[in-house]
């Protein structure tokens, strides 16, 4: 008997692939926008708002190398995880599952412990008290409320976020343009060939600071891998088949397929239409996450260089902000202050929401998949909403201000997670998939460089902040 497509996967922890045509790309690429517009607006918080702004102000734009680097890293590795979402309707973290059934368990739980410090929603607190003033813990436990309800309550759960998450795009887009007009300085206009022609990996910063940079530049952590999820609510390829994420209370939940995935034979007609989604979807994360990434990291590190460059006893912390703040409010004007921190809070707001989506829908669809095939996947998705959101709650009002525990364990854990999926990935996509869509030379090698940047940043961070952990424990 000649062996199918759908041959290939392992079934030995999850059913088996059912065979079906590839759904045909929209003839229009505006049909798909929206989830690298999601990945950039959930990844516009600590690094483009605080990380490389600091750097810029200590060290000048020299360091902007770093963001180039990651982003186009994550760029490699987002496609990979898309070209098995689009080839199948399954996520990465379900391929995982097909080689151990546990694998996608273990994600889940390091994504988990990576976020339950919900730092994102007390960051936008902390910039609502430099408008209105308020207390910061009451006004973060009500941002996590407001969270739930919002994931909730929208029909359909994807369509809510990306609407979200394209107004805070939007707003910061709008706010850097106003910032090239009135507050980047002609010098600092000058200053920026030198992020080229003279590039440096500056030492005062200390290794593991520039190494956070270099690897957390736009997403990050458990953040790449939704990308499966999200592109499957969007309906691309073969998620086109699978049932999105619908409120339990206000959506209409469809029917789950009886198999886990889809596979599709390669066909002349499916492989013309496979070229076009895998054309589309490139398009999409390169003029989306890529490009707005960039843009944002490189205008944001111009304004702080601009505004606080060579100001001493600046804090690494959400704290930069309220003295950039004042900055703005005397170089251009007090409206201009008062605007970058209501960007600010609401890009921070809108990247809380992110991020509590993607840790609970990760886990949502883990559990799903591999132990609770009988469960709706929308009830277990607002289960584990509420419960990170409770979780946050409880951090807050317990009065825990980042505990170092959480600090070390969600810096080791992004590292050692990526580190880990990115080799997951390679064998995945190799060996699983129809050898006319397996990645090409270039892009396997994109996939080694990234295994071996991530392993470095994950030894390093675990061999750094383990002995800050073991000093901290022996007090």
């Amino acid at each position: 008997m000649t062996p199918t497509a759908a041959d290939r996967f392992p079934t030995r922890h999850l059913p088996g692939v059912t065979v079906r045509d590839l759904p045909p790309p929209p003839r229009s690429a505006w049909r798909i926008l929206g989830p690298g517009v999601i990945a950039a607006g959930v990844g516009l918080a600590s690094g483009e708002f605080i990380l490389y702004p600091y750097i810029a102000s200590q060290v000048g734009l020299v360091f902007l190398w770093a963001a180039a680097v990651g982003i186009v890293t994550q760029w490699f590795l987002n496609m990979e995880i898309e070209r098995y979402t689009l080839a199948t309707g399954e996520t990465a973290l379900t391929g995982f599952s097909r080689f151990w059934r546990h694998w996608g368990l273990v994600f889940a739980v390091m994504v988990y412990f990576a976020n339950l410090w919900p730092g994102w929603a007390s960051s936008s607190a902390t910039m609502v008290t430099y408008l209105v003033g308020g207390d910061v813990t009451w006004i973060a436990v009500g941002l996590l409320l407001v969270i739930g309800a919002t994931l909730t309550l929208a029909p359909v759960v994807y369509r809510a976020l990306e609407r979200v998450e394209f107004v805070k795009v939007g707003l910061v887009v709008l706010f850097v343009l106003v910032a090239v007009v009135f507050a980047i300085s002609v010098d600092t206009w000058g200053e920026l060939p030198r992020a080229v022609t003279a590039p440096d990996f500056p030492a005062e910063l200390g290794f593991a600071l520039m190494l956070s940079a270099l690897v957390f530049a736009g997403a990050g952590g458990g953040q790449n891998l939704v990308q499966s999820n999200w592109i499957r609510d969007k309906g691309y390829g073969m998620g086109a088949y699978v049932p999105r994420l619908v409120s339990p209370v206000t959506g209409r939940e469809e029917a789950a397929p009886a198999g886990a995935g889809f596979v599709f034979e390669p066909t002349e007609e499916n492989l013309g239409r496979w070229r076009r989604w895998w054309r589309l979807a490139n398009q999409e994360q390169l003029v989306t996450f890529v490009l707005i990434s960039f843009v944002t990291i490189t205008l944001m590190s111009m304004l702080a260089y601009s505004t606080v460059y060579g100001v001493p006893g600046l804090a690494n912390s959400v704290s930069f902000l309220e003295v950039e703040g004042n900055r703005l409010k005397e170089l251009v004007g007090p409206w201009f202050g008062t605007l970058f921190w209501l960007i600010g809070a609401l890009s921070l707001f809108a990247a809380a929401m992110g991020i509590v989506d993607y840790t609970s829908r990760l886990a949502a669809d883990v559990l799903k998949t591999s132990y609770l095939r009988r469960a709706s996947e929308s009830r277990i998705y607002f289960a584990l909403v509420w419960g990170l959101v409770g979780l946050g709650c409880a951090i807050l009002l317990a009065g825990l201000s980042q505990p170092l525990p959480l600090l070390v364990i969600s810096a080791c854990v992004g590292g050692l997670m990526m580190f880990v999926y990115s080799i997951l990935l390679l064998v995945l996509n190799r060996r699983v998939l129809p050898e006319q869509i397996r990645p090409r030379h270039y892009r396997v090698a994109a996939l080694i460089w990234a295994v071996l940047l991530f392993g470095v940043f994950s030894a390093l961070t675990i061999w750094q902040q383990g002995g800050e952990l073991l000093e901290w424990l022996t007090r």
